[in-house]
């Protein structure tokens, strides 16, 4: 498979540098990405970057992480208006591991193949520099004037927010294209990749691996950015009124995570659809049909939040969270609602009304009208309970309460905590017993 053209119908070519696609046909090539570990988990703002990987490896060429345990210790100014925290080695070393297992979904790092994936951490090679090695081996091959050309120093130089850039941030391109000149000489790197926005600080390395050439080498390195995400709103991509979207389940439920890309609109769905999953032209544009022809259907985001979970969170998961949003629209059993966790129960009751009780009396055993109407207001009277229930207008946990002499004890507990209530078709009341 030709790797260029496979990104390209994809529409994840910002800028390529002459020669990239020619290098890539000729031989297989080593390329990587550079991820901060700023947080233990990915989020799915760097999934377009492990998407690029995932399609070199697919394409037959090798895949190389680089994990930025020293940069992540600076901050790179790109598309930031303020100084990034610094991280201990700690924490970046915890970081580091978890991003190692969640790129393992997406990567093969085992196995005999000659490209399998490799994860590389720059502080194993940058903590051996002292500061007057640094500028003395890296800063002479470099200018001022062609640092300060960059536009991720321009704007942070003479923008609005007139913050500044500290030396360390200014510094920054230096220690990215020191990493790009040691992958280079170390495992025959040629190719740095990243979103449009890191343009700058690789083509610093490629500039770099050319001055540091040895007399007569024929030192040529090469890159290749994809655009920044955005939401046809306008919007940012990736970003929700309650922060980013993880691939670690216990900061994102597999439920949220899978619901996010359900509800994409119809114009990002047909977008992401390329980005982020592994199907072939053909197989997208017949959905983008089908989806034409039965927009209320939403095939293309079916597919789409179907493709995703399945490769970040597993088949089972994935599962579980079209079971679990079926709860809503009145088609679960009470099996599917027993069988969903406390995090991804809470998630789709989020937002409904909630009623606490007294656990002793649900041990106890507590008449379903009492229950409704005396230990919570769920029902204004006792007699418009029994009324409703009469009618068959009232469900526990998914199953229609037969008569008013119904008893509720611990056996009927959700996650040994919770109720689930319901009045009519559409009103939902959780119970919380504590």
């Amino acid at each position: 498979m030709n790797f260029v053209e496979e990104l390209k119908w994809r529409g994840m070519v910002h800028d390529m540098m002459p020669g990239t696609e020619e290098l890539l046909q000729k031989e297989m090539t080593s390329a990587y990405v550079g991820i901060d570990p700023t947080a233990d988990s990915l989020h799915i703002g760097h999934l377009v970057s492990v998407m690029m990987l995932k399609h070199l490896q697919v394409c037959g060429h090798r895949p190389i992480v680089l994990v930025g345990g020293a940069t992540g210790m600076i901050g790179d100014p790109s598309g930031k208006s303020d100084e990034r925290n610094l991280l201990d080695e700690e924490t970046l070393q915890k970081n580091q591991d978890g991003l190692k297992a969640q790129l393992s979904r997406f990567l093969d790092f085992e196995g005999d193949a000659e490209n399998k994936a490799l994860m590389v951490n720059n502080y194993d090679w940058m903590k051996e520099f002292s500061f007057l090695g640094f500028i003395r081996d890296i800063g002479k091959h470099i200018t001022v004037n062609y640092m300060m050309a960059k536009d991720s120093v321009k704007k942070r130089i003479t923008g609005e927010a007139n913050s500044g850039l500290s030396f360390t941030e200014f510094t920054y391109q230096l220690v990215q294209g020191t990493d790009f000149y040691h992958l280079y000489n170390t495992y025959n790197c040629k190719l740095q990749m990243g979103g449009s926005d890191q343009w700058g600080n690789i083509t610093t390395g490629t500039e770099l691996i050319r001055r540091m050439a040895k007399e007569g080498e024929d030192a040529k390195a090469y890159a290749l950015t994809c655009p920044l995400i955005t939401k046809a709103d306008g919007g940012k991509f990736g970003k929700t009124e309650s922060g980013n979207i993880w691939l670690d389940p216990a900061r994102t439920s597999p439920y949220k995570f899978y619901q996010f890309w359900l509800n994409t609109s119809d114009a990002d769905a047909e977008k992401y659809i390329k980005i982020f999953t592994l199907l072939s032209q053909e197989e997208v544009s017949n959905l983008a049909k089908e989806h034409a022809e039965a927009p209320h259907a939403r095939a293309l985001q079916k597919r789409l939040a179907e493709e995703i979970t399945v490769m970040v969170h597993g088949r089972e998961a994935y599962d579980a969270s079209v079971e679990a949003s079926q709860i809503l629209f009145g088609k679960a059993t009470t099996d599917a609602l027993k069988k969903i966790d406390e995090d991804t129960f809470l998630a789709v009751f989020e937002g409904v009304p909630t009623h606490t009780v007294a656990k002793a009396d649900i041990e106890a055993g507590l008449n379903i009208v009492e229950l409704l109407a005396t230990n919570t207001n769920i029902f204004p009277s006792k007699g418009e309970a029994r009324k409703t229930i009469k009618g068959g207008g009232v469900s526990l946990n998914k199953e229609k309460v037969a008569n008013a002499d119904v008893v509720v004890n611990t056996d009927a507990l959700l996650n040994n905590k919770y109720l689930l209530a319901q009045k009519g078709k559409k009103n939902y009341f959780v119970i919380i017993a504590e």
